[in-house]
């Protein structure tokens, strides 16, 4: 779209319903948090005998809460679809419209130890959050508009029909990836909280906005610079000339006219925003001295669900440039820490040379490979933890640009309703296959589970390798029939490991280690490798696809599937696990043993004192024994 939604006069009307849509959804972020980290007793709830009625007292205040439909689901996952009232102890009753009243009656109550400014950071988020929302799906109506009007013109069969008829493979997957990012991780209650940016810049920059976001192609001195790149990589400017061969010409041709010696110097892109809001003014120093050249060339790019990972806007694919943005997003500063530089290209090669060996994985599993990294790096000191803000990870773009007919699609895209009707985009890959809807979508929900299980434990229980399978960082490979064929893995900065696994098969990995940043890689506990595949993999993602099937497509019941093909993967690679020992432990953490999951609204009323919070969610796979 060609203008955006802060450039158009709403009516109030729409407007007033945007609010309260937004205001609706904070509502149901905050009580389902509440309730699943526990700072809410969901045992003291008192449900109708029939119906989804439910009241909780709030014994501090002398009040209760009255949910007048409330959707309780596995998983401690507690849906409210109603209207919230407070009934005063006088028996006067009152309507809890925004989430800031709902905090206030319900603060009292929880069972946190807040910092002095929690809450009033918390509001003050959820408040920024809710304007951010109501911005995009104002845009988001516009953009469906315009999107029904181009897919009835094209005779297409649906949106994804539409996108691979128009458009080459890696651009139809990035069109959907940004249209899967309206809605956010599913427990953060700041799900679109972007203090200090303008309703214009936020248009302008975000992915739910279909944006389009320059980068420069600054240099930075060689000797100033720590690369960390793949084996096959052998040098820095020699990789960044064949992958962005016009882009190189520019940037050398522009050194040398301002009396540069190419040789010397590394092509750092820098994003947009960051350089004129950041770069300038905290790497002025850098910029005087000669160590930072901010003159080189610009290139459009497409901002993936992340914001702040980028791919050229080109139609010959070019590798995904991930950058740092001093940008406060759902209550974290966007850095690219040390820690990803170094870890990216070497997770992505132990990954690599375990996927050429492993027959088990070859058909069922491809990554997104972090080729090259590179940071600011003082040469005399050592000290890169500026560089936390001038960074970059190159990824390629490969599994992407497909030739063989599969189509990528962003999990989050899935869960996204469609601008054609509303249901959720998965559920027209669902209906290109030609059985009876509720058996079709028991069948792909068993093929796309197993999709997802079986190279995600392969890979935790024989190697020790935790990807972060959450619905940003998981894409899944379509074929033509809307059947799930692949799992499609992405970001290894934060990848977690556990050593003894993969060592014992014969590989290594250098670890990565600094004061002040959390590890990555251990050696004695298994048990943080484990909750970081559990928490992303079956809670965030696929705990999520069975409520939206469940409610969508009426499957009975979805964690009974889930069940089966966990306990089939089990089976599966038992023959090669170290032990039954450890076999045993692995198989009752998934199957019998609560899910750990992170506690994130109590590290942002704590204000992130300690970043590995947990706690437990009843295990929705037992009951579907």
């Amino acid at each position: 779209m060609s203008e955006t939604i802060s450039e158009k006069t709403q009516s109030p009307t729409v407007e007033s319903q945007l609010w309260e849509a937004a205001s609706q959804n904070a509502i149901r972020r905050l009580v389902r948090c509440v309730f699943a980290e526990k700072l809410l007793d969901a045992k003291a709830l008192l449900w109708a005998e029939n119906g989804d009625q439910a009241w909780l007292p709030l014994w501090v205040s002398r009040r209760v809460l009255h949910f007048t439909r409330l959707q309780h689901a596995p998983a401690d996952t507690l849906l409210n679809r109603g209207v919230i009232e407070v009934i005063e102890e006088n028996g006067v009753r009152r309507r809890l419209d925004d989430p800031a009243a709902l905090l206030k009656e319900i603060a009292p109550a929880l069972d946190v130890s807040s910092a002095p400014d929690g809450f009033e950071v918390l509001l003050r988020d959820v408040e920024d959050s809710m304007k951010n929302d109501v911005l995009a799906r104002g845009y988001r109506e516009e953009w469906s508009v315009e999107l029904r009007h181009a897919i009835a013109g094209s005779g297409a069969g649906g949106f994804i029909d539409h996108l691979e008829k128009s458009q080459p493979t890696h651009l139809v997957a990035m069109a959907l990836d940004q249209w899967g990012s309206l809605e956010g991780h599913p427990f953060y209650p700041t799900w679109k909280a972007k203090p200090g940016l303008s309703a214009e810049e936020i248009s302008a920059l975000s992915p739910e906005f279909g944006a389009r976001v320059p980068l420069r192609i600054a240099a930075l001195r060689r000797d100033w610079a720590y690369v960390e790149a793949m084996s096959h990589v052998a040098d820095y400017s020699e990789w960044f000339a064949n992958a962005f061969p016009d882009v190189w010409e520019q940037w050398s041709d522009g050194l040398l006219r301002r009396g540069r010696k190419v040789s010397d110097w590394l092509p750092m892109p820098i994003h947009g925003w960051h350089l004129e809001n950041f770069v300038r003014r905290e790497f002025a120093s850098q910029i005087a001295s000669g160590i930072l050249d901010v003159d080189g060339p610009d290139i459009i790019t497409i901002p993936a669900m992340s914001f702040r990972t980028m791919l050229p806007d080109t139609v010959e694919p070019q590798p995904f440039i991930k950058l740092p943005v001093a940008i406060w997003m759902t209550s974290e500063q966007r850095t690219l820490q040390a820690k990803s530089i170094h870890m990216g290209p070497r997770l992505s090669t132990l990954v690599s040379d375990i996927l050429a060996n492993e027959d088990l994985l070859k058909g069922s599993l491809e990554i997104f490979t972090e080729e090259l990294g590179a940071i600011l790096h003082d040469p005399e000191t050592g000290d890169e933890h500026p560089g936390r803000f001038l960074s970059v990870v190159y990824r390629e773009v490969n599994a992407l640009a497909r030739k063989d007919g599969l189509i990528p699609v962003t999990v989050a895209a899935l869960l996204a309703e469609s601008p054609l009707v509303q249901r959720p985009l998965v559920c027209e890959l669902i209906a290109r296959n030609s059985v009876v809807e509720k058996e079709r979508a028991s069948a792909f929900f068993r093929a796309y589970a197993r999709t997802v299980i079986r190279p995600t434990l392969a890979m935790y229980l024989l190697y020790g390798i935790a990807f972060e399978a959450h619905q940003q960082n998981s894409t899944i490979l379509f074929d033509t029939s809307g059947n799930p064929q692949k799992l499609l893995i992405r970001d290894f900065g934060d990848g977690r490991s556990f050593a003894p696994l993969f060592e014992e098969r014969g590989y290594r990995l250098a670890p990565f280690s600094r004061k002040g940043i959390l590890p990555t890689t251990f050696n004695d506990d298994i048990s943080l490798v484990r909750s970081f595949v559990i928490d992303a993999c079956f809670v965030c993602h696929l705990h999520e696809m069975a409520l939206c099937l469940a409610e969508h497509c009426t499957i009975d019941d979805p964690w009974q599937i889930l069940r089966e093909e966990t306990q089939a993967a089990f089976d599966l690679l038992r023959p090669r696990m170290l032990s039954d020992a450890f076999w045993t432990e692995e198989r009752q953490a998934f199957l019998e043993k609560p899910w750990p999951t992170r506690s994130v609204l109590r590290m942002h009323l704590e204000r992130y004192r300690d970043y590995r919070v947990e706690h437990q969610l009843d295990n929705p796979l037992v009951a579907a024994k």
